[in-house]
């Protein structure tokens, strides 16, 4: 399996991409991977690993794209000027078939831009939607989409997204019938703004779905969903409050412990209960975005993503290279009324 890597685009620069793709490869003999960059600062880096991913350097292979585009870039600028960037060199080995899934760290709405044109859309999509799997109370998964792509989202385009969440659920997760939720201020019918309320008669008329209707945001988290569905201003807001609120709930943990030396003994007897809290909780582990709807695989990493994060990210996109996610969204939603079509009322 081959998977594309823009190696410069995250806040730590192309140390971390670097590292998380040879611990990567070391824990799948399989992969391989195309890291994009300026050659002489990859280079550098590979020199630089750990003696323990030191071997996984004959997996890596160094494609120079000397330029980067920046985070403060915008889309449109992106768009025009974009040739010798490690991100569209990256998409653009996707689009050639050269690598199965691409990885990035980079800007997300460059790469949302790029990723459209380079790839293009499956099943009638207009626009990709980011999701992610959220941790829950039953040791499951729930997947929240959208993620921040579509701030601003119609009826039809939430039916769609929980269209695509089903099958990201029932294909990566092996789920029978998903469960999905409808992100809304309460469960009464007579709440929400007019979008969510348009989409949930819409979402009743999917049959083939497991729509339970409208959840509040606690259900993200109780093991009761599998799939929520919400625009991308919500579910940015929710996701990056979800990870402020893991990594205060562990340092509280870990500071009640040293507080004094009787609960310091407890904590030592506890440590291998709280290693595994940490472990639950840590967001790193949840690290790699979906964007959903393209003609290809790409997994956008968080910016200050460290090496363990990028791991991460890259054996999510071999999840979905192993699934063909796309595959599976163009035939089964291409099945379906077209998407974006609202039926008359």
């Amino acid at each position: 399996m081959r998977i594309a890597v823009d190696a410069m685009g995250g806040d730590l620069g192309p140390r971390a991409a670097v590292a998380g793709a040879a611990s990567a490869v070391t824990a799948d003999s399989d992969l391989t991977i195309l890291l994009y960059g300026p050659a002489a600062q990859l280079k550098d880096e590979i020199s630089r690993l750990p003696r323990p991913l030191a071997a996984a350097s004959s997996s890596l292979r160094l494609m120079d794209t000397p330029r980067v585009v920046t985070q403060d870039q915008p889309p449109a600028q992106v768009l025009r000027d974009a040739q010798d960037t490690s991100m569209a060199g990256m998409l653009a080995c996707l689009a050639n078939g050269e690598a199965q899934a691409g990885v990035s760290a980079g800007n997300t709405g460059a790469l949302m831009a790029l990723a459209r044109r380079a790839l293009g859309m499956v099943a009638g999509m207009s626009r990709p939607a980011i999701s992610t799997a959220i941790p829950t109370r039953r040791e499951g998964r729930c997947y929240l989409l959208d993620l921040g792509a579509n701030v601003d989202v119609d009826a039809p385009r939430l039916r769609d997204f929980a269209l695509m969440g089903e099958v990201m659920a029932r294909r990566i997760d092996a789920l029978d019938r998903p469960r999905v939720g409808l992100l809304n201020l309460g469960v009464e019918g007579t709440k929400g703004t007019a979008s969510v309320q348009l989409a949930h008669e819409l979402l009743e008329q999917e049959t083939s779905l497991n729509y339970l209707g409208f959840v509040e945001g606690d259900a993200i988290f109780s093991g009761d969903v599998d799939v929520v569905v919400c625009d991308g201003f919500v579910g940015n807001a929710v996701l990056k409050a979800s990870e402020g609120l893991a990594r205060m709930l562990v340092r509280r943990v870990q500071a009640t412990f040293e507080a004094h030396w009787s609960s310091r003994l407890v904590g030592w007897l506890a440590r291998p209960a709280l290693a595994r809290l940490r472990g639950e909780l840590d967001p790193v582990r949840y690290n790699g975005a979906s964007l959903m709807g393209l003609n290809g695989i790409v997994v956008k990493s968080h910016g200050s993503a460290d090496a363990a994060g990028f791991d991460f990210a890259v054996a999510r996109a071999a999840r979905e290279v192993a699934h063909d996610l796309p595959g599976c969204l163009a035939e089964e939603l291409g099945r379906r009324r077209p998407i974006g079509e609202t039926p008359r009322r």
